[in-house]
Parts: structure tokens; sequence; C-alpha cells
């Protein structure tokens, strides 16, 4: 791994699971659709005027602007509805963390029958180690007498199934030389587009579009348009142009611990001794999934 895409790692992780926190505070100004729309009605129309000063705001035409349509739908409004409403249905926080974490494992499952880029023995070792890292957070959080809706707790497989298939169909294309691909800033507006879009139908009806608007919301806002669904989403799309879908999948296993750590540092909420020892469990996973240590060691010989 180059400098360079270790930066974009470790920019990634902090952004994303950034959102995490974000999005559950916000949830006290606006239901999850409204919130969800709001930020993505906002992040559409900046992405439109960078690209409108830059001289880049162009129709692309429907057959170009499908995939970028479908990803951001799943990758972003799929995704982030599971989460938020189970969140909102009293599903407990490290159940939903818990649920996600096996996306990883999803992706290293599919990756080699749509990419062609298959998963080896060490890199499945790594992923196992990961989740059992994830488990060892979580389990001692997670409190089921907190709920009021059993269907709630199936909400968050469908945001694994979303962000799998929104990250194997991109780096499917990314991995095909004979699709034409589209810059970075232009794909994201359509992304995002696409999900404002969708999100608009249930935010108005189920919701009224209701939202209390205080400083406090307009600052996460603010956070969770260019923090999150800007950065974050910008960093793990650069990640998958350089990294399998299974190693930037991996990724995501770090969530629970760093949400939890931030959830620290913002509100003060207590470390216990469980999620230390699940973040060392999920590095060595992810050391183990991300550096192949006998080719590193063969290359070290030839120095010797």
């Amino acid at each position: 791994m180059t400098k360079k895409t270790l930066l974009l790692v470790l920019g990634f992780v902090l952004f994303w699971n950034s959102g995490f926190v974000g999005a559950e505070y916000g949830l006290r100004y606006a239901d999850p659709f409204t919130q969800l729309f709001w930020r993505y009605l906002g992040l559409t129309l900046l992405l439109g005027l960078f690209l409108s000063f830059r001289g880049r705001l162009k129709w692309i035409g429907w057959k170009q602007a499908k995939p970028s349509f479908l990803v951001g739908i799943l990758a972003h409004g799929v995704w982030l509805s599971c989460a938020l409403l189970a969140i909102a249905k009293a599903v407990p926080a490290g159940i939903v963390a818990l649920i996600i974490a096996l996306q990883p494992l999803a992706t290293g499952a599919l990756s080699g029958w749509v990419t062609g880029e298959h998963t080896s023995t060490r890199q499945w070792l790594g992923l196992g180690i990961g989740f059992l890292g994830v488990v060892l957070s979580v389990a001692y959080r997670i409190d089921m007498e907190n709920s009021s809706a059993f269907w709630a707790y199936f909400l968050p497989f469908g945001a694994v199934i979303a962000m799998t298939i929104a990250s194997l169909y991109r780096r499917h294309r990314e991995l095909n030389s004979s699709i034409t691909k589209l810059p970075m800033a232009l794909s994201l507006f359509y992304q995002c587009l696409g999900t404002t879009g969708v999100l608009l139908l249930p935010a108005v009806v189920v919701e009224n579009l209701e939202t209390r608007w205080t400083p406090e919301f307009i600052l996460t806002l603010t956070w969770l348009i260019a923090g999150v669904s800007l950065l974050a989403y910008l960093l793990m799309w650069k990640l998958i142009e350089r990294m399998s879908a299974t190693k930037v999948a991996s990724l995501f296993y770090l969530g629970p611990p760093v949400t939890m750590l931030m959830a620290w540092l913002m509100f003060g909420d207590a470390i216990l001794v469980w999620d230390l020892l699940g973040l060392a469990v999920i590095l060595i996973g992810l050391l183990i999934t991300q550096v192949n240590f006998r080719k590193r060691l063969d290359q070290l010989k030839q120095y010797i």
C-alpha cells in the first residue's frame, strides 16, 4: 500500500464513520427520509454549482447517467435509509453496526464472481478475524429490550445488500477498459441527483418534510453534506479505483469502534474494555486482509 493510498484509507475511515454520529444526532430534528432528502438536495446543488463554475455540468445522456443513478440510489439512498430507519425504530445501534459489518463478508463472497478478483484464503481469514472483532466491540452494548418493532431488525440487511451491489458494480465497471469513465465529480453529481429524486417521495408522503430548522441541525446537515456525503464517498470511490472490492469493504469493520470513539469524544459516551479489545482484533484482521506477508517477506529476502 502506497503512502497516498494509506492517507486515502485514513481519511475515508474518519469521515465515513463521523456520519453515523452526525446522522443519529440529526434524527432529533428530522426523520430519516426527510433528513436524507435535505442532505442530498444540498449536495446535488453544491456539486451542480461547482461543475457549472468549472464549465463541466452537462447532460451526458441516459445511457451514461443510468449507472451513476443506480450506484447513488443503492450506495447513498438505500444504504443510509435502512440504517437510519432501523435506529429511528429503536433498534440498538450495536445491532445495526453488527449486521452492517456483514457487508465485507458478502463482498468477499461475491467479488470473484462479479469482478474476477477472487478472495484468497488469507483474505478470508482476515475478514473472519475482523468480524470477530466487531462482535467483541458491540456484544456488550446490545440491548434487545430497547426495541419496539421486530421487523426493523431486518432493515440493516437492506443496507448490506445495497452497498455490496453498489461496490461490486462500481468495481466491475472500473476494471472494464471498454467502458467510458465519468470524471469523479460528475459521477458523484449524478449519484446524488438520483438519490435526491428517489428520497423525495417518501420524505413528502411519509414524513411531510417536517423539519426543525435549528442552528444545531443546520451545522449537522452541513457536516453530513460536505464531510460525509461528499468527502467520504469521494474517498471510497477513489479507493475502489486503487484496491479490490474486498479490501475496500474490509475497512467497514472499523465502523463500530471508530464510531464509539467519536461518541466518546463528542458526547462523553463510555468506552469499554471490550471496545478496545475488539478494535485490536479488527486491526489484526485488516492487516491480514490488506497485506500479503509472504510476498513482502520474499521481497525483503531479495535485499538481504
